[in-house]
């Protein structure tokens, strides 16, 4: 019903009106859907928004599968449907955009049984204006593959079947779409039906061609004129040199969405050479001719005010009432709900004064109009409200006039109302209402619907009380009693009231152009070319406003004219290009190109500058520094002795066993650079270091520089001692195991291994022992290279010092060896035994070591010969290599030179040594083996050893043994250890009803190790975890 083909008006193909109603809708599932099949059932082309919401999965929606074109946007959204049948869309031209944004917007499309799973936009190759959005559709498959950049600039498309961002998306599966613009030659500026450059679309194509004709395109760019795309319809006057007039041109058409009409339809104005649902600001509607047209207003203009019924404008309130003000036409639908008239306590919306109502006495008309009054209101509501010329009707409902259940209603008082153009007239159940029985609904209502009264006052009760129409009245009946209430006058009418009798002569205004002339004759007549002298210019006889400039002449030719003295307007000379403005607009656009290129060169050299001097100040103060001679290894790093004024504390980081560590900036002294640095306070309680001694300690720790160890940068004397080390933004490796275990796969965390391994041998080959290695104090540079850090409290270990004891502070119980626990000594090989614990961290994903145990009691289990249970994520390969670490004899566990080769081997073939099950499904299958070729071209570009074999340290490795790959003992102490042959130890795996399966793993164990295996991790070998 709200359907309005254009093919009343000698057109094709078949228009009808969209909708404005966002996610809101009106009646049942059941009226929702015949409104929606009724209004687009043959349709071509929308003009305006296609909203399908809230729809059930069992409906047919084949009555869709006409549309064409979409001038507005499409709403798919809360449906059940699994296949919408928009197999013949070609555009979505995008010129009301949902949410200010999106073009297609296609959301929540499912319910626990069902859902969208095809949008079946086939043919659909161009939307001109707005962006995609495809968010929340579980089932559906194939929308993240489509190449949308060949479609529209931006979109996006999240949590479907398959997640993805498509702006970022290159990869295009063949699903039966067209690609027209992304594989044209450079040629063609915009679509093209070939890869020859000479296969280019005209350039008023939209959404394709067949051909380089612009009768060949699947739709226009602009308009669409006997099926040839051109840029606009033709005008309907040209300029007649010979009457120095605009002539009516014969075969003007008028513009109509994107399609040339021969007239507009019937509630649409005409505005120049276009239709318009309502005249723009500085014009009124006045109908001439029998056309309705928009001319420039005399005086004030009628002000057109949007009505409500949208999501944001639901119904008259104080919030709005004010937007109402001056208002002569209202462009949509009134609704007066109890909610906006007595306030609404949620949205802090006072009550409507009723005074205020009042601003509706300036209402002349409104486009459609749906009135739905509660019972409670008072009269006086209706009665600033019923006095509105309804012209077209374009709501959702079948009623353009419903007036029901309002007990003190007398007389409709419609006195205004002229005509109903689409829908019915539906009056009931109102107990006192007269007059309605004597009009002649034919004359108002223009449409073929039945209109349905009853149900209201008899009418044998009416006249008896006397409720008649005044004797003036025509037969057509009135609204109400008195002159002024009548349909059309029996006589004469004088502004809007009935008389007797008219006056004989009257004055008729002259031409708006015309010189008024007091006291003498100002025309001849009523045209423009009657008047005695001119109010401005005049263009041959005619008086003008302004003289043509740039006006369509016959044969396709441009009219320019200039005003003289005596304000004539004559013809500008054939060679004149000030009339043109062509030239200047482009000289205007070349030069502001320059401008705009020679800002943003200069912006660029600007930014690049701060760039290339941050970058220099960086190296300056960060890189390693050049060898003094040939042979001499050099100092990499000098660490500096900062001033106080030159540390800024920020961010409180966290606390550890020395002080506190705060994130902050090194600007050094004489620079503007700002370098991030973490700043360590240390709190020296014992008093037994000097500032000298810390000094010179410092002096020697900044010299270290490895990959895997965080940089000094230096130290800062003043009542407290501040270090200053290399910020890792990423944060502690505990903080990350814990915050990303479900995307952690087993190449990252055996390269992990690694560099903990190398970056330790680093430390031992200088004499330092870290003694306070856990997870929480490796830190992350980026998410595959991590760096040890808090080693630049502990003392300094001399060549001739094997050991140190140093008892002063309390140390982490759980991840000391046992003779560090004991008697307080602390060498690399209780670092090794640190180095299990913090591998048995990561393979848990940052559990805690004996979680369930108090600290004071770790040294007794540790003397049972109790150990950390094998991870669930680790083979006995793995395991096996922690269960070393933690010997009782130190000179039993592996040296960090072997862990790194160790690791370094299990590097190369991951999923062999650790069983991770990919818990988070929104990653790919092959990203828990390191098969991301991404992933491995960072790896390859950090230098990580997951692939050893390609590069060229890993032949220097080799050759002094540092990657043999059996875990072997370190040739220097194996007077203290018997060689003993392998053994092939069988682990076996029970589940609850049979053996699944036993492996052979062949290792080299001293004896020791051996009796301490056997006795201890008997029971934990054969109720190990599955390893697949």
């Amino acid at each position: 019903f709200r359907i309005f083909f254009l093919s009343n008006y000698f057109l094709s193909p078949p228009v009808c009106t969209g909708t404005k109603n966002a996610l809101s809708s009106t009646g049942t599932p059941v009226q929702h859907y015949n409104n929606l099949k009724e209004r687009y059932t043959g349709c071509e082309i929308v003009m305006g928004n296609l909203e399908i919401t809230q729809m059930e999965s069992d409906l047919d929606f084949s009555f869709l599968g006409s549309i064409r074109e979409v001038t507005g946007y499409i709403l798919i959204a809360m449906n059940q449907f699994s296949r919408l049948p928009l197999d013949q869309l070609r555009v979505i031209r995008g010129s009301s955009l949902y949410e200010k944004e999106w073009a297609l917007s296609v959301f929540h499309n499912f319910d626990s049984h069902s859902g969208l799973e095809n949008l079946g936009l086939t043919n659909l190759t161009e939307i001109l204006e707005g962006g995609v959005q495809i968010v929340h559709n579980r089932n559906l498959s194939y929308a993240p593959w489509i190449n949308w950049r060949d479609i529209v600039r931006d979109s996006v498309c999240i949590n479907n079947k398959y997640p993805t961002v498509i702006q970022n998306h290159t990869k295009v599966i063949c699903l039966c779409i067209s690609v027209t613009k992304t594989v044209c030659a450079p040629q063609c500026h915009g679509h093209c039906f070939g890869t020859n450059p000479n296969e280019c679309c005209h350039t008023e194509c939209a959404g394709g061609c067949i051909g380089p004709r612009d009768t060949d395109c699947f739709a226009c760019r602009h308009v669409n004129h006997s099926d040839a795309c051109v840029p606009h319809c033709p005008w309907p006057l040209v300029y007649n040199r010979q009457t120095f007039q605009l002539e009516p041109n014969s075969e003007a058409m008028y513009q109509y969405g994107s399609i040339c009409v021969p007239k507009c339809p019937g509630h649409f104005i005409v505005d120049g050479s276009a239709c318009v649902s309502s005249c723009p600001p500085g014009k009124k509607e006045k109908k001439k001719n029998g056309i309705k047209q928009c001319e420039p207003c005399i005086g004030l203009c009628p002000k057109v005010c949007e009505g409500t019924g949208a999501s944001h404008r639901q119904t008259v309130d104080s919030s709005n009432i004010d937007s109402f003000i001056n208002c002569t036409k209202i462009q949509g639908s009134l609704h007066f709900l109890i909610l906006g008239i007595k306030g609404d306590v949620y949205l802090n919306i006072p009550p409507l004064e009723p005074e205020k109502l009042k601003v509706f006495n300036t209402v002349r008309e409104i486009t459609g109009m749906e009135i739905t009054v509660d019972l409670s209101l008072p009269l006086f509501i209706l009665s600033y409200v019923l006095q509105f010329v309804i012209h077209f009707i374009l709501s959702i409902r079948p009623f353009s006039l419903l007036v029901m259940k309002i007990s003190s209603l007398t007389s409709l008082g419609l006195h205004s109302l002229h005509e109903i153009s689409d829908g019915s007239v539906y009056i009931t159940q109102n107990k006192n209402l007269c007059y309605h029985h004597t009009i002649d609904w034919s004359q108002i209502v223009t449409g073929n619907r039945d209109n349905d009264i009853k149900d209201n006052k008899p009418q044998i009760k009416c006249e008896e009380e006397g409720h008649v129409c005044d004797p003036l009245c025509s037969v057509a009946g009135c609204w109400g009693p008195g002159p002024e209430q009548c349909l059309s006058c029996r006589n004469h009418s004088r502004r809007g009231t009935c008389v007797s009798h008219s006056p004989n002569g009257e004055c008729l205004a002259c031409h708006p152009e015309c010189l008024p002339k007091n006291g003498k004759q100002t025309c001849q007549g009523k045209g423009a070319d009657q008047c005695v002298a001119c109010s401005k210019l005049m263009d041959g006889p005619h008086c003008v406003s302004t003289c043509p400039n740039g006006v369509n002449g016959e044969k396709g030719q441009t009219i320019f004219k200039y005003p003289n003295a005596e304000g004539h307007c004559k013809p500008c000379h054939l060679n004149c290009t000030r009339g043109s403005q062509i030239a200047g607009i482009a000289v205007a656009v070349f030069a502001g190109i320059l401008v705009l290129l020679a800002l943003f060169v200069l912006g660029m050299l600007y930014h690049r500058g701060l760039a290339i001097r941050r970058k220099r100040a960086l190296r300056r103060y960060l890189e390693s520094g050049e060898p003094l001679d040939p042979g001499e290894k050099g100092t990499k790093v000098h660490a500096r002795i900062l001033k106080p004024q030159e540390l800024r504390k920020c961010k409180l980081l966290g606390y550890g066993v020395f002080g506190t560590v705060n994130k902050g900036f090194w600007i050094p002294e004489g620079d503007s650079v700002k370098i991030p640095v973490a700043i360590k306070t240390i709190q020296d309680r014992s008093g037994r270091q000097s500032f000298t001694e810390i000094t010179d300690h410092m002096l020697a720790m900044g010299s270290l520089d490895h990959p895997y160890i965080v940089r000094h940068l230096g130290i800062c004397l003043g009542t407290s001692l501040q270090l200053v080390t290399q910020l890792s933004p990423h944060g502690s490796l505990l903080q990350h195991l814990r915050q990303h275990k479900d995307s952690l796969d087993p190449q990252r965390l055996l390269n992990w291994c690694v560099q903990i391994a190398k970056g330790m041998y680093y430390l031992e080959e200088h004499c330092i022992a870290h003694r306070n290695l856990a997870a929480r104090n490796v830190l992350l540079k980026s998410e595959y290279i991590v760096q040890i850090s808090d080693f630049g409290v502990v003392d300094l270990l001399y060549p001739d010092d094997k050991k140190y004891v140093y008892s002063e502070h309390k140390m982490p119980i759980k991840w000391m060896a046992l003779e560090s626990i004991l008697f307080r000594r602390y060498t690399h090989q209780s670092d090794v035994w640190s180095y299990g614990v913090t591998v048995w961290e990561m393979m848990s994903y940052g559990a805690e070591p004996y979680a369930s145990m108090h600290p004071h009691d770790v040294p007794g289990l540790l003397e049972k010969g109790e150990r950390l249970a094998q991870p669930q994520i680790c083979t006995i390969d793995v395991y096996m290599v922690m269960v070393k670490c933690w010997m009782i004899d130190e000179n039993v566990r592996p040296t960090f030179k072997e862990l790194a080769s160790e690791f370094t081997r299990m590097a190369r073939d991951p999923p062999r040594y650790l069983v991770v099950k990919v818990r988070n499904q929104d990653f790919p299958p092959q990203s828990c083996t390191g098969a991301d070729e991404s992933h491995q071209r960072y790896v390859k570009g950090s230098h990580l050893e997951a692939n050893l074999e390609d590069d060229d340290d890993d032949d220097e490795v080799l050759q002094d043994g540092f990657a043999t790959p059996p875990l072997q003992l370190s040739p220097t102490r194996s007077h203290s250890r018997l060689r003993m042959t392998s053994y092939k130890v069988r682990c076996l795996q029970y589940t609850s009803t049979n053996i699944s399966f036993m492996y052979t793993l062949p290792f080299t164990l001293s004896l020791e190790s051996v009796r301490f295996f056997f006795n201890v991790f008997k029971i934990s070998l054969l109720c190990s975890p599955r390893l697949n």
